[in-house]
């Protein structure tokens, strides 16, 4: 019996992926849940496992584009370890053929001809070559050369050399061929700001508070619950309480409908091996602190190690990501298909800034929402992003809910 093993969805609104390598032969035993291969996409590299054993048919070749669904390879479950068969195609030695006259062109400079005659910009077709087979040879090209030069009038004296002052430094120009992976990058991003009403709201936070609540219990939190509290859990916590108040921020397009999760599936960007990917915490909005650092830690371990599943980068319902953690203090987050809004956080910096009549120096942080206009118009996005930004200046409420 052949099984067919189908090209995985990484994400919502993906329709193609690269097949970048196999980690089987084609003809070779594979036991079931062993790696078969990976893709790449815009959003993640996934591994794709055998669902159970066989001999292996491979029918896509690495570096493919190949659309999610279609059929990557076949495993012959009727098939036993000892019929496997190891394809090796022999390579065959190809003699260099020998130099002759005839491999020589007529006309044709020799390396320090081409050298000579390119210095006086002297055609090479205007010289007779008395080499092999007409070659023109370095003699030819000095004789030339010489023949060029003009003899100065005895009444006129030769000009002065301009002197030529060299370029320092290297001038080099390199150039890549777009990789497709890259390709389906840029054709999905032009997609998103062709395909939506893409606007950016910004705001600012005091992170003070937050930052006094980890400087003071943080290693008693670490001691009770075995896991780091970072900023993350605070901003997800944040966002879920907003969207009680700004339903459309969680909400999407699907046709002519207006779809409304009563739930929230936070997708949280986290810098994996080939770029960043987008994890999703399922049911965010019934997580406290604790559970949030713990499933975010989860998520980022398995990206580092490429083991993140279909099933854990698809369904979200609003992303965050985190430009800070590079050093950004603004950006402008581009829309995460077919989710209406994305959170940007950036890079604390310590300004001064005007706190009850007085100039403080506070730890400062940037956050921008893209939000799609045709989705949520300006009061929600500017009333959701402020209501995001007292409840993290006012943690307090995180916890009560309030």
């Amino acid at each position: 019996m052949a099984l067919e093993v189908k090209i995985p969805s990484p994400g919502e609104s993906i329709n193609e992926v690269i097949l970048t390598s196999w980690l089987k032969n084609d003809g070779e035993f594979v036991n079931k849940d062993e790696d078969l291969f990976e893709i790449e996409s815009e959003k993640a590299t996934l591994v794709v496992p055998a669902e159970a054993a066989g001999i292996l048919k491979i029918m896509v070749q690495e570096e493919e584009t190949i659309a999610t669904g279609a059929v990557a390879c076949t495993i012959d479950t009727s098939a036993a370890p000892a019929e496997a068969v190891t394809e090796v195609t022999p390579v065959v030695p190809v003699e260099a053929a020998p130099v002759t006259q005839e491999s020589y062109a007529k006309g044709v400079p020799s390396i320090a001809a081409q050298k000579i005659l390119a210095e006086k910009s002297i055609s090479p077709a205007s010289v007779s070559g008395t080499g092999k087979a007409g070659r023109i040879t370095k003699q030819d090209a000095l004789q030339v050369q010489k023949a060029s030069i003009p003899t100065p009038s005895p009444a006129v004296s030769a000009p002065a050399p301009t002197a030529v002052v060299a370029a320092t430094g290297t001038r080099v120009i390199r150039r890549e061929k777009l990789s497709r992976l890259r390709k389906m990058i840029a054709s999905r991003l032009v997609a998103v700001k062709n395909e939506t009403a893409m606007l950016t709201t910004f705001n600012e936070v005091d992170m003070i508070e937050i930052m006094n609540i980890r400087k003071k219990y943080k290693e008693q939190f670490q001691e009770a619950h075995d896991i780091r509290l970072g900023f993350m859990s605070f901003f997800a916590k944040a966002v879920t309480l907003a969207m009680l108040d700004f339903p459309a921020v969680n909400s999407q397009i699907d046709g002519e409908e207006l779809v409304y999760h009563d739930y929230a599936d936070l997708g949280i960007s986290v810098s994996a091996p080939k770029g960043l990917v987008v994890p999703v915490i399922r049911n965010a909005e019934q997580m406290s602190l604790a559970d949030l650092e713990r499933e975010i830690a989860n998520l980022a371990g398995k990206a580092r190690n490429s083991k993140l599943s279909v099933d854990e980068m698809t369904g979200g319902t609003f992303t965050i990501t985190n430009g800070g953690v590079f050093g950004s203090l603004m950006s402008t987050p581009i829309l995460n298909p077919p989710q209406s809004a994305i959170l940007g956080m950036h890079n604390i910096v310590e300004r001064p800034v005007a706190v009850n009549g007085k100039v403080e120096i506070r730890p400062m942080m940037y956050v921008a929402l893209s939000y799609d206009h045709r989705v949520i118009d300006g009061r929600e996005s500017v009333g959701f992003l402020k209501k995001v930004v007292h409840l993290l200046q006012d943690p307090i409420r995180l916890l009560l809910a309030v």
